[in-house]
Parts: C-alpha cells; structure tokens; sequence
C-alpha cells in the first residue's frame, strides 16, 4: 500500500476545541489507512480520492487525521475524566454514511461495518457489541433494547422490542417480598441487586431478527473489532471509571464482577487502567458462531441462570435473595416486530416505539399538545454552538405539555400485550382534537404544577411512579439512506451488578410498579406479570417531511438518548430544536437539557455553560424567569447522550448532518466532509 501525506487543509470533523493539533507522517498515513480499514475498497463510495478514503472513519483535527482508537495523539477514545459537558462540538457532515454513539469506540466499530458496505442494521450489531464492553454500566448482552428500522427502498419504519421479560414463576409481588409466605424486602436491600431484578436479557435476539431483515454482511463478521477489542484490552473511560467507582461496594457482592472491575485490594480500578475481558470474547465469539440461540441455549444460557439464582456473592455474609429465572424462559424469549407509533407534527411525521415502551406515545403527547402553540416565536436567543439560551415561555410551554403528557403515561401505558391501552389504540390517546383539549389546559401565566391524566376509557387504573435508571442510545445512517436509532440499556449504572461470562446482567425488572395496586386498590397497568415487559422510557425517533399527498416523505431526522424517565424530555427538546428553532444537529443536541415529568419541578440543566447556576439560579434569567410563573426550578446536571443525524441540505447537495452529545464521550463518524 503506498503511504499517502494528508494536507493540512484536511477540515476538522468534531470541532471540540481540546484535542492538540498535530500532523501526519507519510508512514503513519499508511498506518492509518490500514488501521480504519479505508484501503480503497471497491464499494467505499469515495470514487478512489485518497484524502477522502483516509479521513472515513477517522478524527480529522488541525490538519491531521488519527484513527479511534489507535492512541496517537488527538485520539477522541483516550480515556479523560467525565466532564460534564464539552464546549465547542460542532455538527459533523458526511456524504453517504454516518453513526454517532456515547462512545468513540463503538462509533469506530459501526463506521467500519458502513465503510465496509454493511447496512445500518449490521452497524447496530457491532456498536452494540462493542458498547457492552466499553460502556458495561449502560448497555450489553445482558441488557435489553428498542430499535426503529427505516428502509429507504421500501420507505417502511419497523420497530424491533428486545425489552426485557420476567419469569415465568414471577408473583405480582416478586419484587416486592421474598415469598407470598415470606414477606420481607429481596436482599441485600431491594430487589436491585437481587435475582429477582435480573429479566430475560433481549438485545442479542432482537439484534438478530434486525440483521436478518436489513442486514448485508454475514452475522460472523460483525463481531471482530468487538473480540479484538476485549482480548487486546482498551483503557477505563470517565464515565466508566465514575461508574465503578460509585459501585464499589456492590460490585464486590459478585466474584466476577469484583475480579474485572475492582483492583486485589477491591479498590476500583481508575480512569485510564487497561482492562481486558477474554471472558466477554468468548461469549462473542460463540454468539457469532452459532447465532442468537447459542445466547439462548447451552453453556450461555446456564450461567445466566446460575448467576440469577445465586444466594451470596463475594461475601458469603451478605444473602441475595435468588430469582425464579429458568433455562425455559432463556430458551422461549422471543423479539417482537411492532408496529412504530407514527403522528404528524406542524409539517412532519415523528415516529416512535410502541408499547411496552411508553417513549413513542409521550413524545408524540407533547409534540401534539405544543402543536397548537408558536413555538417558532419563542425560539432560544443568542444562539451559539451550544445552542444559545432557551426562552422562559419556550420552556414553560414545552414543560408543561410535557406534564400532561407523563400524566398519561403514567396512568394508561404498559406493556400491550397484557394491558390494552384505552380504545385499544394509541390513537385514543393522541388524536388531534384530545391533545388538542390537553393543550386548552396549559396557562401562559402559571405552571399547573402537576398535572391530572385524562379520563380516557372505563376501566380504572392505577398510578404508579418509577424511577428509570441509565441506558445509551445510537443513530446510524447507510450509504443507502436506512436508518437505525436504537436505544439500548441494562436499567441502572452496572445493571444488577452480577455479571456472568464477562457482561452485567440487567436490573429492568425493576422498572416495573413493585406494588400491584396504588393506594385506592386500583390494579397498576405496569405491575409484575409472568412474561411481561417491565413499561419503559426509551424514545428512539425518526422524523420525516410530509409528502405533498400528506403521507410520509423523504427522511429528515434520526435520535435519541439515554436518561431514565427522563428520556422523553431530552428528545422533545431536540426535536423542537430542530424542527421549531431551526438549530442544526450538534445545536439541537448540546442544547440545554429543560423538561418536567407529572411534578411541580422543572429542570433546567445546569451543567451546560450557557446556565448560571450561582446563588441557586438566582442570577439566571431563565431561572427567575420560571420562578415567577411559579415553576419549581432545578439546575441539577442532566446526563443527556443525544446522538442525532439529520439529512440537510448543503450548497446544493443532500448530505449528512450529525452531532453527538457533549454531556457524555460520543463521536460522529462516517465518510466526512468539509461542505
């Protein structure tokens, strides 16, 4: 391979501002060419430019380019301290292809697949693998998933439940006692880090039934940068090294766990530590020999379960209360096609997931009630590459639909397949004229503080609140315009904190209601069935113009995030960024972060510069500015992990506008460009 010089000229993908300018050797070039796997490939789709084949699926900073992951300088995968938020990303575009993860080196991996000619839908399999490795307290094997699938040819949205089930021996009280005979609180604490906090993993079946629709390349030759990666070892990043940290203690319960993440002397190993996980190659090197059954069956399959009934764990002193989890409910876990949630909002169409996860049917709740405001009017001021300051009635507007719209949820939205929603349709809940009614209740004067759901249907039910915990989310657009946003999660940081055969198991159970009814006996639609799938937040949405014909038209817009229950508030706020404020992708999703769930309390996230969180907000404009409509306001830091494509267009030219969040460590990759 002859070793080409870069110019200096080449531009600058992130644009972050703290990565050190440097520049390429003729022999490095070569390194880097070989490294990325961009050697010219027949399919690359580059027409043979050799700039533009080095710098795909690369950091191009200063006037050089370095490969994710290699570790010369500029490498955006060295490991740094969780900030909190980074300053000065901007949008990235690309000409055909593009992903944006939580994790630079997951977006490596699914830039790789793209280059390689793979499909949106092989990407997802080797982010996924790759981010089970780097990112253990967000997602995994262990863990579950949602995708949404958009096929450019067919111009079809499918989405794809990989949620997580319960047993089939679990109680309606499984959460809450050890036995009907028994009733003291699951050990040690809770049920959290209990067996019975541990679903039915459903990310590797779902994953499979997505590559077997979409996918191009072979199931086998998407796990080799994740294998390599694990055998050869990678080096603890920030928020991994915050996660361990703050688990310690829990994490040395479970023998595996301790010995991966915790030093002999059971301190946790630091930012930067090199950290390698054969255990975790084998089991990918198995689930890519045999497929999503060799997960779901045999050797695999047993040590999940023997972890789930474990009855103590590093200190045999300290008793976990075991989970009822046999082989049979590995052997018939079974992925779901379902069909998206699909409403109009002003001049697109927002699809979301369905039911059990409540994320699709919220964000289309609030688009819907601020569908009948101008939000236009009250876009953000001094608009900036953070995305400027939003507005106090902005703010209040969309925090108060949002109100409404977690009432809802909160009341009606469970897993389907046990729980009907009112009519039996989502439509009940989202038509125009009832959201309508909804958005009759907002005051421009006066936040409503918490809001009352609507009475829609006959049947009573329940109100449970539930605390969602951490995930990651990921968006990934092919060279043939196929879309993938997926969201992705083992519940909370590190999951259940057992881990079997080199990845965390799960806590979702968790996330369902632990009492069966609320405090009038009304039964809660989101209780503990066997089976069912704990209700969830996870909001992975794709945004399309509306056709002349008032049907779906061309793409516009993919994302996503992370972020508990609060998910829904960090996706309305980007799709208004977006659509209503006019913010490119980096702007919409380094946003701040503002949003209320069904309380008096609205946040606005003062871990973002453009927020003066001094004198508890006092000094803050925006702050005082809520206040006075009687919001109760706080500045906490928000864990956002937006990651956004959207589809611009940019002198003259159809191409790829990408950002991802600078709240967490992501990276926008893909076939970039200078436009």
């Amino acid at each position: 391979m002859a070793s080409r010089t870069l110019p200096l000229s080449t531009p600058s993908l992130q644009g972050d501002g703290i990565r050190p300018a440097w520049r390429l050797s003729a022999t490095l070039t070569a390194c880097l060419l070989v490294l990325s796997g961009c050697g010219g490939s027949s399919n690359d789709g580059n027409g043979g430019d050799p700039v533009a084949e080095a710098s795909a699926c690369t950091v191009v900073s200063g006037g050089g380019s370095v490969v994710v992951g290699s570790g010369l300088p500029g490498d955006p995968a060295a490991p740094e301290p969780a900030s909190g938020y980074r300053v000065g990303k901007t949008a990235v575009y690309a000409k055909n292809y593009m992903v944006s993860t939580a994790n630079p080196l997951a977006s490596r991996a699914g830039c790789d697949v793209l280059k390689q000619g793979g499909t949106a839908a092989d990407a997802a399999v080797a982010v996924q693998m790759v981010l089970g490795l780097v990112e253990p307290q967000s997602s995994g094997l262990g863990g579950g998933a949602f995708m949404l699938h958009y096929d450019a040819a067919t111009r079809k949205v499918q989405a794809y439940d990989g949620r997580e089930t319960a047993p089939a021996a679990a109680t309606q009280n499984y959460l809450r006692w050890v036995s009907d005979t028994d009733r003291t609180l699951p050990q040690p604490g809770g049920a959290r880090a209990s067996g019975r906090s541990i679903g039915t993993p459903g990310a590797v079946r779902m994953l499979e039934m997505a590559q077997r629709d979409h996918g191009k390349l072979a199931w086998k030759d998407l796990f080799p940068n994740a294998v390599k990666l694990a055998t050869d070892g990678f080096p603890i990043s920030g928020r991994m090294a915050g996660a361990i940290s703050g688990s310690a203690s829990s994490l040395a319960r479970d023998a595996e766990a301790a010995a991966y993440f915790l030093n002999a002397d059971g301190s946790p190993k630091p930012l930067g530590t090199v950290i390698r996980n054969p255990a975790y190659a084998t089991t990918l090197t198995t689930i890519a020999n045999g497929g999503a059954n060799a997960f779901y069956t045999g050797p695999v399959a047993q040590g999940i379960v023997d972890k789930i009934k474990v009855t103590s764990g590093g200190n045999p002193a300290v008793p976990i209360t075991p989970g009822l989890t046999e082989l049979s409910d590995l052997a018939n876990y079974q992925a779901k096609r379902r069909d998206p949630v699909c409403t109009t909002y002003r001049d697109y169409w927002v699809c979301g997931m369905s039911p059990p996860s409540s994320g699709g049917i919220a964000v289309a709740s609030a688009l819907g009630i601020l569908e009948n405001f101008d939000l236009a009017a009250h876009k953000p001021t001094a608009i900036d590459i953070e995305g400027g300051k939003p507005t106090v009635m902005g703010v209040h507007l969309v925090s108060e639909a949002e109100r409404l719209a977690y009432a809802d949820r909160d009341k009606y939205v469970a897993d389907t397949d046990f729980v009907p929603l009112p009519g039996g349709t989502w439509n009940t809940m989202l038509n125009k004229p009832y959201l309508r009614s909804r958005a009759d209740l907002i005051s421009p004067t006066r936040s409503m503080g918490t809001a009352t759901a609507g009475v829609l249907g006959t049947n009573p039910q329940g109100v449970s609140l539930i605390d969602e915990k951490g995930t990651t989310h990921f968006t990934i657009v092919d060279r043939q315009g196929n879309v993938v946003v997926m969201t992705t999660t083992v519940e909370a940081s590190l999951g259940s904190f057992h881990m079997t055969q080199g990845f965390v198991l799960n806590n979702q159970l968790t996330d369902f209601s632990a009492t069966p009814t609320d405090s009038t006996g009304a039964a809660v639609a989101n209780r503990v069935e066997p089976g069912k799938r704990p209700r969830s937040s996870m909001a992975p949405t794709l945004v399309f113009k509306k056709a002349a014909d008032g049907g779906m038209g061309d793409f516009v817009m993919g994302t996503g995030s992370p972020g508990g229950g609060t998910i829904i508030q960090y996706v309305v706020k980007t799709v208004v960024g977006a659509l209503d404020w006019g913010l490119d992708a980096q702007q919409a999703t380094s946003l701040i972060d503002f949003g209320a769930s069904n309380s008096a309390t609205t946040s606005v996230g003062g871990e973002h510069p453009n927020v003066n969180t001094a004198n508890g907000g006092a000094n803050d404009p925006l702050v005082t500015g809520l206040r006075a409509l009687g919001h109760t306001v706080s500045t906490s830091a928000q864990s956002s992990g937006i990651s956004t494509i959207m589809r611009v267009q940019r002198n003259g030219a159809s191409v790829l506008q990408g950002g991802a969040d600078p709240r967490r460590e992501g990276v926008v990759l893909g076939d970039t460009f200078q436009p």
